[in-house]
């Protein structure tokens, strides 16, 4: 027999909301976590795979035991978006709606913080914010944290990713001795593991599978790419696949706006979603995603964080992330909710080094894909056509006024000849697109070459400045800490980071050029220290030879290492925009098909 939700110890408020809400049974994480926390006040360190349940996981047993009678705040929830912290918030206002006198606030950036203040002051028993909202509220002492039971950091992995560290420090130290930490992510990196055992007392374990490890339901692919062939490969992706619903990731936000601009251009449903949109243009275009109005959206890894979206087809990595943990977290995003899911890493040859690691943590090999042909993307489109006319329903109250004379002046036409014209009128254009399309699988050594020129496949951009700084991996330096040092100068927040290049003694790291003279400021001023070392930072030149010198006058330092070692740590460029083509670089032409076919 099942389990139910009641069987878990959950009182009948709880049970009847779930039931409105269509939950049947729970998650297998569910299951564990739901009756550990009711049960026992040990600390709980729960691994669980994006799209198994978890913010019901934590949140079902905090709503059961939470004293709806007090106004006193006694649950505070950590996520690292506005976007996830707004679903969790909802979710535990629709898990409690028939419990009158419990109430919960989300509190995160970019929202008018006098109202949220004045929400905290009526008195809230959950509170659930974003790392830099609830420690701006604690210094303003209008969040006391001083009574709460429990503490969840939820997807604490990205948490750490962004640079939150200092302010997970700060609420934790905000916090009793006394309180519940339950700590959920889908990934456990060591720095996960360090927070776990510098905040944590002998914490139970509990897991929806093996650490780290990537969903049953989805299958991952990866096909050959040039930078001349990136672009072109996705959008064969979206043709071959014409019910596709996906979520195409990009690196940085300047990637995401570019290729989501490209793909409008050419006629595909596709928004794009990341750090640079307001608060409103973000709520509409993960409502119109939602409502499946945009059939691709175009997103960075931190702004999809918020989405909650079971019926995802298509995973699609336009480019592979720095952290090699967080393709996990993209590839969760499909393949959820027991259904099946297909994750495609377009990937040039030097990127193929990056899924060996991949593969490791997954524990499944990704599958080398040819990119589609146009005969095949035609046979596929065509067969679509025909199977949407099969199943289409004919509403013979509306048109059988016109049939008489649609009869009439179509009579001179065999049934044979009627189905040639109408399918050439639907289908003519994607014919005429890939009439005489390239094999994309076809790389040119000339191809390749221009690949290895471009530093590990990233195409140079003219808004970037690159950056020395005499830290590297010896000094226990990563992608993250490193984003998370320049974060702490206290930069504009909007900077955009680059290319990232760890060595062995030193790194080099990119940033949007109009913030260069800052940059430069604030670490002078600053003189920052990293694990007890001094850090300096200089601006790095082009030589006319193609080779990199630093600016400034320094003293030259020998590379302490095979720079060739640094290649699972590299960042990856932007794709420049040259005419509106320069990101396809392909003989196709950029009109396509799909144009003026929106659904």
């Amino acid at each position: 027999m099942s389990i139910t939700f009641s069987d878990l110890g959950l009182k009948e408020p709880i049970n009847k909301a779930l039931v409105d809400l269509g939950y049947e049974s729970p998650t297998v994480i569910q299951q564990k976590a739901i009756p550990q926390i009711i049960s026992s006040k040990d600390d709980l360190k729960a691994f669980a795979q994006t799209g198994t349940g978890k913010t019901a996981a934590f949140s079902l047993p905090i709503v059961e035991q939470v004293d709806e009678n007090s106004n006193h705040t006694q649950a505070i929830i950590l996520s690292p978006t506005r976007e996830l912290a707004v679903q969790i918030g909802k979710n535990i206002e629709d898990f409690s709606k028939y419990i009158p006198n419990l109430n919960v606030t989300t509190v995160y950036g970019g929202a008018n913080i006098e109202q949220q203040i004045r929400q905290l002051k009526k008195g809230v028993q959950i509170v659930v914010g974003t790392p830099g909202r609830t420690v701006d509220l604690i210094r303003r002492r209008a969040l006391k944290l001083n009574n709460v039971d429990w503490l969840v950091l939820d997807e604490a992995d990205e948490m750490l990713n962004m640079g939150f560290k200092e302010e997970l420090d700060k609420v934790l130290e905000a916090t009793p001795d006394t309180k519940q930490t339950l700590l959920f992510s889908a990934t456990f990196p060591r720095e996960v593991e360090a927070i776990a055992k510098n905040y944590m007392e002998n914490p139970v374990e509990i897991t929806s599978g093996e650490k780290n490890q990537g969903s049953d339901n989805v299958t991952h692919e990866f096909y050959n790419v040039t930078e001349k062939t990136r672009y072109p490969a996705l959008k064969r992706v979206a043709d071959v696949n014409p019910d596709i619903y996906a979520i195409v990731f990009c690196r940085t936000r300047r990637e995401t706006q570019l290729i989501a601009d490209l793909l409008i251009q050419d006629g595909y449903n596709a928004d794009a979603l990341h750090g640079d949109l307001s608060q409103a243009q973000r709520d509409s275009v993960m409502e119109k995603f939602r409502k499946k109005n945009i059939q691709m959206l175009v997103a960075t890894d931190v702004a999809a964080r918020g989405l909650d979206v079971n019926n995802l087809t298509h995973v699609i990595n336009h480019k592979l992330p720095d952290q090699i943990e967080n393709y996990n977290h993209r590839s969760g995003r499909t393949g959820r909710a027991g259904n099946k899911g297909v994750s495609i890493a377009l990937v040039n040859r030097k990127e193929r080094s990056k899924l060996s690691p991949i593969e490791r943590i997954l524990k499944k090999k990704f599958v080398q894909t040819p990119i589609p042909t146009g005969k095949e993307i035609c046979e596929k489109q065509l067969f679509h056509l025909i199977d949407k006319i099969e199943k289409s329903e004919v509403n013979s109250t509306e048109i059988d006024s016109f049939l008489p004379s649609i009869y009439e002046k179509l009579n001179e036409f065999s049934r044979e000849e009627l189905i040639q014209k109408f399918v050439s009128l639907e289908f003519n254009s994607f014919l005429s697109y890939y009439e005489n399309a390239p094999d994309l699988n076809k790389i040119s050594s000339r191809d390749r070459d221009r690949d290895s020129s471009s530093r590990d496949g990233r195409m140079s951009s003219d808004n970037m400045t690159r950056f020395f700084i005499n830290i590297g991996r010896k000094d226990r330096l990563n992608p993250a800490k490193l984003m998370g040092l320049i974060n702490e100068q206290g930069i504009d927040k909007n900077v955009e980071i680059g290319a990232i290049d760890i060595l062995d003694t030193f790194s080099f790291f990119e940033i949007d050029k109009n913030y260069e003279s800052q940059t430069l400021g604030v670490f002078e001023e600053n003189q920052p220290d990293f694990n007890g070392r001094r850090v300096n930072i200089e601006i790095t030149k082009e030589r006319k030879g193609g080779g990199r010198r630093r600016s400034g006058g320094g003293r030259r330092r020998s590379s302490g290492g095979n720079s060739n070692s640094s290649g699972n740590n590299r960042g990856f460029g932007r794709v420049r925009n040259k005419n509106n083509n320069s990101s396809s670089g392909s003989s196709e032409r950029r009109r396509n098909p799909r144009r003026n076919r929106r659904k």
